[in-house]
């Protein structure tokens, strides 16, 4: 539509040519941008005032970086637009109200999700907060005093709620009834939500340098929230009888979730605030925090609705790794939360906020408390209550493991597949969380969770056949490799890995991988990204393992897949081989650089040729197949073996495979098979073929040219004749394509000429 162009035709206009007509001074720009503001909020659709949005977007970014690039004219360009902006960030905070804009709010979707897992509501509501956000960057006084009276107003109408809550035989009821008080609150909650939402968008604007300048508006920010978090929670809003339960109990269950959410986006000031504190030992900051797990812990329960369980449990986990106040552990309601979790007979909760949980609680008596020397750390303690947590929760699954000397009590397979679910799920979730922390961190880590890592070994053989489950103890596996192999030892590490090795069989291989798609699929995968963990580890404690690791890829899992799609195993497999060449190149060239030196390149001693022949072949291999990815992937790995190693200048590669390789990359360019690559394809052409180029033009490329079918010895001649003997990277290529494109062109010349046709 017209609209749809002129829309399209301003968003070009501010994107690339404001720049340079804004430093007119006859251009006036405040003028555009008041017809821009009457064009944006007399859209007729959704979708256009979205595009509109998307304008203003550009412009406030060119308005940002116009200001940091010239800080000493920031307060000239400001005042010239200050107007314009404050006006724009009233009425698109008006617009994102029911009490300006009901009409237009109740057509939007709140149900549908689009490709971005988005309703059309949360994308208006998104869409509106990032312009609230950006005027805020640039005028944050101005932004501050025009949002909080507005929230203010609609926190009154919740806080208020407290008077008409009237006890009924059932439990608590909100005494409104009347249709249009209904309609009047949910309007009034609604647009708290949204406001909510809007103030946590603006955490990050109060931190950092502006901390101390902006202290106090943040702080009354955040003591509302503490205030309407534990408000919600003491008189449980989220358990009250309404007159429309339909509406208005998503709406007061919305309502505390954002107001958890909101909290949770200053955690970074929060922590900012600790620091401080810290310095200051302020009982303020102390209150702030007990408060705020008054509000938290009676909501981690299974009598409270998921939302907003999980929004609580997401504001612990960050009042546990942000901000790590060292009294936390010391507050009565975050000793009531432990022994909540840690209690066998308390209902557990829904699997992703057991995790998280879990996963704060971990992180109190595991991470660092900020600005303490390390003996104040209090590790001996923090230590002995880490490791009883984690009893507590691995409990029933450490009585899993198989005693040798006590008739072992047959538990049904589900019932114990339920039992290694829950558990290490929270088990890996916590290890993931600790692998980038400190040296002690991990260990105290390790320390608690050995036993139940042990039972995991001891378990894993029986259990082989049931995927769905070796996929979860392999996942498991998977992270402790990568977060705490130091912390394992040496002796555990080789048992583990061992234990896998005699585990997959050719037979259990074949069994898992013939399925694609499968969970044995995915089994298989993680065996091996365990094994690109031990071949990349340095030094040579892993370095036996070599051989075993090598047979196993090509002797076991490639002779499997190699004529089969199987693209995520092949994907890992070729992983695998890379890092393996990559980080253990003595494992077959031996010599050391000065002896190389010494010596000349090609005398270069070697060692285990039968694996890396093997190898480099199914590399070739791999060439000739339809997979665009794995192509890519394994031209880029040869090319970086390449860089890194010389592997094409090898004395193996250069006289047995180096032109075999040349030849299948031409061939896959004649084919146009993997057209998307061509440039990546050309670059390896040459870099093979520069290592002899005599070689390439005497001998290969009449070779290659004489075994090509469908032209003939004439038009060979020609393409011969026209290959130029540039040396340099961009006329080689050049020329490369220009005989690909050809040679095509004489096969498809001869394939269209009708049979019998007299060839000059």
């Amino acid at each position: 539509s017209y609209v749809e162009k002129f829309t399209d035709f301003l968003r070009l206009f501010v994107s690339v040519h404001l720049r340079r007509i804004e430093s007119y001074s006859q251009f006036p720009v405040v003028e555009f941008l008041t017809l821009l503001f009457k064009y944006t909020f007399h859209q007729p659709t959704h979708e256009g005032y979205f595009s509109c949005l998307d304008i203003w977007t550009l412009f406030l970014d060119y308005l940002t970086s116009k200001i940091k690039s010239r800080l000493g004219d920031k307060e000239a360009v400001l005042n010239r637009y200050e107007d314009a902006l404050v006006l724009l960030l009233t009425e698109v905070l008006n617009r994102i109200q029911f009490r300006y804009n009901q009409a237009q709010l109740e057509e939007l979707d709140d149900e549908t999700l689009d490709d971005d897992q988005q309703t059309e509501w949360q994308r208006y509501l998104r869409q509106s907060l990032e312009v609230v956000a950006k005027v805020m960057e640039l005028l944050p006084t101005h932004a501050f005093s025009t949002l909080f009276p507005v929230l203010q107003d609609n926190l009154e109408v919740y806080l208020g709620l407290q008077q008409f809550i009237v006890t009924s035989g059932s439990g608590h009821r909100l005494n409104i009834t009347a249709e249009n008080d209904c309609r009047r609150l949910h309007c009034s909650l609604r647009d708290l939500s949204s406001l909510l939402q809007a103030v946590g968008r603006l955490a990050e604007y109060f931190i950092g340098d502006v901390f101390a300048a902006r202290f106090s508006d943040a702080l009354t920010v955040v003591e509302r929230l503490v205030k309407v978090t534990l408000y919600g929670s003491q008189i449980k809003l989220y358990n009250i009888e309404t007159a429309v339960p339909s509406v208005l109990k998503p709406d007061l269950i919305d309502v505390h979730a954002q107001s958890l959410a909101a909290l949770q986006a200053y955690s970074h000031w929060l922590a900012q605030y600790c620091s401080e504190a810290h310095r200051q030992n302020t009982q303020q900051f102390v209150t702030l925090i007990s408060t705020t797990m008054d509000a938290v812990t009676p909501l981690i329960s299974t009598k409270v609705q998921d939302k907003l369980l999980l929004s609580a449990c997401h504001l612990l986990v960050s009042l546990a790794t942000t901000v790590r106040p060292v009294f936390l552990i010391s507050i009565p309601a975050v000793q009531k939360v432990f022994n909540r979790i840690t209690d066998a007979s308390a209902q557990r909760l829904i699997d992703k906020a057991q995790v998280l949980v879990c996963r704060a609680l971990s992180n109190i008596l595991l991470l660092p408390w900020p600005n303490l020397p390390e003996n104040e750390q209090q590790w001996p303690v923090r230590s002995i209550n880490h490791a009883s947590l984690i009893s507590a929760l691995s409990r029933d699954y450490r009585n899993l493991k198989p005693d040798a000397g006590a008739p072992q009590r047959k538990m049904p397979l589900d019932d114990t597949k339920v039992i290694i679910h829950q558990t290490l799920s929270v088990l890996e979730d916590i290890v993931e969380n600790v692998s980038g922390e400190s040296t002690r961190s991990r260990q105290i880590c390790y320390q608690s969770l050995q036993e139940s890592v042990q039972v995991s070994l001891a378990l894993l053989p029986a259990l082989i056949h049931q995927s769905d489950v070796t996929d979860e103890m392999l996942s498991f596996f998977l992270t402790l490799f990568r977060g705490l192999r130091v912390q394992m030892g040496v002796p555990f590490t080789e048992q583990i890995i061992q234990t896998f090795l005699n585990m997959f069989t050719r037979e259990q291989l074949a069994d898992s991988i013939l399925n694609e798609g499968s969970t044995g699929c995915r089994v298989v995968e993680k065996f091996l990204k365990i094994l690109q963990v031990v071949v990349q580890e340095p030094g040579q404690v892993f370095k036996p393992f070599l051989p075993s690791i090598i047979s196993l890829c090509m002797e076991q899992v490639y002779p499997i897949i190699a004529e089969r799609p199987s693209p995520d195993v092949k994907a890992e497999l070729f992983e695998l081989i890379f890092r393996t060449l990559h980080h253990n190149w003595r494992h077959f060239f031996k010599s050391s650089v000065l002896a190389s030196v010494q010596r000349g390149v090609a005398e270069e001693p070697m060692e285990n040729e039968p694996q890396f022949s093997a190898i480099m072949q199914a590399f070739g291999q791999s060439f000739l197949q339809p997979d665009i990815h794995l192509f890519k992937q394994n031209l880029f790995y040869l090319e970086t073996l390449n860089t890194k190693q010389k592997l094409y200048h090898k004395k193996i590669f250069r006289t047995t495979m180096l032109f075999q390789f040349v030849n299948v990359l031409l061939q896959v360019l004649v084919h146009k098979s993997h057209d998307l690559l061509q440039e990546e394809i050309g670059i390896a052409v040459y870099n093979m073929a520069s290592v002899d180029f005599d070689g390439f033009f005497a001998a290969f490329l009449p070779e290659f040219l004489s075994s090509c079918d469908g032209v003939d010895a004439n038009q060979k001649n020609v393409l011969g004749r026209n290959f130029k003997m540039d040396r340099d990277l961009p006329s080689f290529t050049q020329n490369v394509h220009r005989l690909v494109n050809d040679l095509r062109y004489y096969r498809l010349c001869n394939d269209s000429l009708p049979p019998g046709t007299v060839k000059l």
